[in-house]
């Protein structure tokens, strides 16, 4: 041997240089633009959600009991979880089958179907929605072949 120690043993008493407690920023304020992005939409979903605890107590217990336990309440709370039940069973097999011949068969207009499949995750829902209402709307191109028959769609101006 050369008398020196092998590279990967570190001499007594070393240490490595201390990190540098300031690194460049690649985009200046974000911590900010972070803060106030969270605030905003803390609130956005905080206040209502709040409602929704805070408001039915105002009656007081026995006000929230009459409420909690009226026959109509009851009848809507069945409903919207039986058809959210059944879309959710109706989306799982749907998606399965998309999702298998998605991955396992190549044909003309896949990448249609696959942008239709990622389309939700991309478009905001207010953004859906806005849309949907004006499709829908008696001079929208749906709406007009049912504003025809006289049929009136709901939440449609």
């Amino acid at each position: 041997m050369n008398g020196r120690a092998p590279h990967h043993i570190k001499p007594e008493g070393f240490r490595p240089p201390k990190a540098s407690h300031r690194t460049r920023r690649v985009l200046p304020g974000f911590h900010a633009s972070l803060g106030i992005t969270l605030t905003y939409l803390s609130l956005i979903v905080l206040l209502p959600l709040m409602a929704l605890v805070l408001r039915p107590w105002e009656a007081g217990l026995d006000g929230f009991i009459r409420t909690v336990t009226d026959e109509r309440v009851l009848k809507a709370l069945r409903l919207s979880f039986t058809t959210a039940f059944w879309a959710a069973v109706v989306n799982l097999f749907a998606g399965l089958i998309v999702a298998w011949v998605l991955t396992r068969y190549e044909f003309t207009g896949k990448k249609i179907i696959d942008a239709i499949v990622d389309l939700p995750f991309a478009l905001p829902t207010a953004v859906a929605g806005v849309s949907l209402s004006s499709l829908y709307a008696p001079n929208g191109w749906v709406g007009s072949l049912f504003d025809t028959m006289g049929i009136k769609i709901a939440y449609t101006p």
